[in-house]
């Protein structure tokens, strides 16, 4: 079902034609399939009687729902089936034996009871691509469950956020269900680009401590690579400084020198062009070790003005600076540099406003075709097209 050859130019995203089995739940399968439903994909959301978890995950709500759930199913469609009741296993079996892509998150061997294994599938659909997203690999982690916030912990990256003297603390957000879910959407293409050289469909594993390991990436490479354990630094960067908040007149300021340059512009505008010609600071290693005394100076200057004052300067000269915003200072942020970050999905009662898809496309542009389902919104519909041997996608089906 993908769309293969010359001079077929896909429609409503470079994903179109492309049919998706989502049997996960939560955060890093959910985040995947809308990514791909964003880019054409037709997404079928799979649910228990009793729904996706995130719908109940409230406060906050948008007309009575969930804004996590709200936040990463638009574009699917739903349907209700109990895995342990063997019609409605059938029916899902009819869907991975149509779909291109599967993609589940169930403890790793959980979907071989219901003939849903990558195995099984494969035996009725050759040329499946079939995702499993899982906390610890299926190996001698598979019966671990897996969250993210036990990742953060596990990985090591719990033990790098924080001041230096008090205790660990988690990221804002499940950063590595986000991480991993942005690896199995990877790995899906990469996948289907395979099949379509080859024919062959294969299986993609995903786990959040690999999708943790790599995502700490410098601080991975100092362990890996020279044995380094790195540690706890509060907000500064344990290998370039400026790389930190600084404060100012008002409110603290983001400034970053990542290289010998772009200090020389900081002290510029801060008026210290001395300062750059120090032999003390001159190069980023000199200023890394004499960051105490390096700071001092910097926040004598940053002062004399606002953050935002002092932000919009230094963006004019090419140094990266911010200012540290609260959520709604960031979508404002992002509608001052003409990013729209806030899509509306949906009409009437229905409309939900969204988040923008992050990556833009010149010839196949992201559509939002549909706003997040209500349970077993599409349920009728989907039953009636796995349920007749009739080819194409379920819009196609039930005309």
């Amino acid at each position: 079902m993908t769309v293969n050859g010359v001079g077929r130019r896909p429609v409503g995203g470079p994903l179109t034609g492309l049919l998706v089995a989502d049997f996960s739940r939560i955060l890093a399968g959910p985040y995947a399939t809308m990514l791909l439903a964003d880019m054409g994909a037709e997404v079928i959301k799979v649910e228990g009687p009793r729904g996706d978890d995130t719908r109940t995950w409230t406060p906050p709500e948008h007309e009575g729902v969930s804004t996590y759930y709200l936040g990463i199913n638009r574009g699917k469609r739903s349907i209700a089936l109990d895995l342990r009741d063997a019609d409605d296993a059938g029916v899902a079996r009819e869907l991975a034996r149509r779909a291109d892509v599967v993609i589940e998150n169930f403890k790793p061997g959980g979907m071989a009871k219901y003939g849903l294994d990558f195995e099984s599938v494969r035996a009725g659909n050759p040329g499946v691509v079939y995702a499993s997203i899982s906390g610890f690999g299926s190996g001698a982690g598979r019966d671990v469950p897996g969250y993210d916030l036990m990742v953060q912990a596990i990985s090591g990256l719990m033990s790098l956020t924080g001041d230096p003297d008090g205790p660990p603390y988690r990221a804002g957000i499940s950063v590595f269900d986000v991480m991993a879910g942005n690896h199995a959407a990877i790995g899906v293409l990469a996948a289907l680009r395979h099949r379509d050289a080859t024919g062959r469909g294969q299986h993609v594993e995903v786990n959040l401590l690999s999708s943790a390991l790599t995502g700490l990436v410098n601080h991975s490479s100092a362990w890996a690579a020279a044995g380094v354990v790195p540690y706890r630094m509060g907000n500064a960067h344990p290998s370039v400084f400026p790389y930190e908040p600084l404060p100012t007149a008002d409110n603290d300021l983001i400034v970053t020198a990542g290289n010998d340059g772009q200090f020389r512009k900081l002290c510029e505008v801060l008026g210290i062009p001395e300062v750059a010609d120090d032999p003390r600071f001159a190069r980023n290693a000199d200023r890394t070790e004499r960051r105490e005394e390096l700071r001092p100076i910097l926040v004598e200057r940053l002062a004399e003005r606002g953050a935002l004052e002092w932000f919009d300067l230094l963006t004019a000269a090419g140094v990266p600076s911010g200012p540290i915003n609260t959520i709604d200072g960031g979508f404002a942020m992002a509608e001052r540099f003409e990013l729209d970050p806030v899509v509306t999905v949906g009409e009437g009662e229905r409309a939900v406003p969204t988040t923008r898809h992050p990556i833009r496309f010149s010839d196949t542009p992201v559509a939002y075709r549909l706003p997040p389902p209500e349970l077993d919104e599409h349920g009728a519909e989907l039953r009636r097209w796995l349920t007749t041997p009739r080819a194409g996608t379920p819009q196609e089906g039930t005309r």
